[in-house]
C-alpha cells in the first residue's frame, strides 16, 4: 500500500475546479484519487460561493466511489476535516493553533484557512461518485471584507505561523492522514471520529448562530450526534440541525 493508503495522484497546473475534473475522470478510475492543482479558475465553494484559487494554495479533491448510503457518505467530511487538521499539525508541529468548525472548516488561530466541500452524483446507483474538494489558504487569503458580516475571517497559513508549505508537501501528509481516518469509519464507525473532532470543536459548549436557509438559531453548541448532527442548546431544549451555516 502507498503512502497514500492505495490511492492514486494527479497534478495540474491549471483547472476549472478539481471537483469538477473529479467527475470528468471518474469513470476511468479503478481507485481512490488526488487531483490537485495549481490553479483553479473556476473554485467554488458551498452553496456555489467562488472559492479565491491563487497559486501556492492548495486546492485538491479526492474521488471516491463508495457503496454506503447517502447519510454515511456525508461523514466524509469529518474524515476530511480531521485528516487535514492531522496533516495540518504535523507539518507545522503546532497543535494548539488548529480548530474545527462544524460542519466542514479547519481554523487556524481563531481564523477560517480551509473549507471543504462534498459533491456527490449517483449515490445508490451502480456508478456512486463523491469528491471531497478541499482549499486550503498556504500563502494567501481572502480580504475579510470578502465575506459575509459574521463569518470566520480568512486567515492563510503563512500569515499565522510563518510557515511557506508546498501544496503537494501538504498533500503527501494529508493523503495517509485521509487513509487512516476512512479506515477507522470502515472497521469502527462514526464514534471515534466523533469523539476526535469534538476534541478539537471550536466553540464547543458557547453560544453561536446557525443559520438554514432564512431561518437562523441562537443557542449553546452542545455537541454533534452520531450522525454528524450539529446539536444546539435552545430554550426549549436540544435541537438537532442537519445542515447550516454558523457563525460565532
Amino acid at each position: 500500500m502507498s503512502a497514500e493508503g492505495g490511492a492514486g495522484r494527479i497534478v495540474l497546473p491549471e483547472i476549472d475546479s478539481t471537483n469538477a475534473e473529479g467527475f470528468r475522470r471518474a469513470p476511468g478510475l479503478s481507485r481512490p484519487t488526488w487531483i490537485l492543482a495549481g490553479i483553479q479558475t473556476a473554485g467554488r465553494g458551498r452553496r456555489a460561493r467562488p472559492w479565491a484559487s491563487p497559486r501556492g494554495n492548495f486546492h485538491g479533491s479526492l474521488v471516491l466511489k463508495p457503496a454506503e448510503r447517502a447519510e454515511t457518505v456525508a461523514l466524509r467530511s469529518f474524515v476530511a476535516a480531521l485528516a487535514l487538521r492531522d496533516a495540518l499539525v504535523r507539518l507545522s508541529g503546532l497543535p494548539g493553533s488548529f480548530a474545527l468548525k462544524w460542519p466542514n472548516d479547519v481554523l487556524c488561530n481563531g481564523g477560517k484557512i480551509a473549507g471543504i466541500l462534498l459533491e456527490s452524483q449517483g449515490l445508490g446507483s451502480r456508478d456512486p461518485v463523491l469528491c471531497i474538494g478541499i482549499g486550503v489558504n498556504l500563502i494567501a487569503a481572502p480580504e475579510p471584507s470578502m465575506v459575509e458580516p459574521g463569518a470566520v475571517p480568512p486567515v492563510s497559513l503563512l500569515q499565522e505561523t510563518g510557515l511557506r508549505i508546498l501544496p503537494e508537501t501538504l498533500l503527501d501528509a494529508l493523503a495517509p492522514a485521509f487513509a487512516a481516518w476512512e479506515e477507522t469509519l470502515q472497521t469502527q464507525g462514526f464514534a471515534p471520529l466523533r469523539t476526535a473532532w469534538l476534541a478539537h470543536a471550536a466553540r464547543l459548549g458557547e453560544t453561536i448562530r446557525a443559520r438554514t436557509g432564512s431561518e437562523t438559531r441562537e443557542g449553546r453548541f452542545e455537541t454533534i450526534d452520531e450522525n454528524g448532527n450539529l446539536i444546539l442548546r435552545m430554550k426549549d431544549g436540544p435541537v438537532a440541525i442537519p445542515a447550516a451555516e454558523v457563525f460565532f
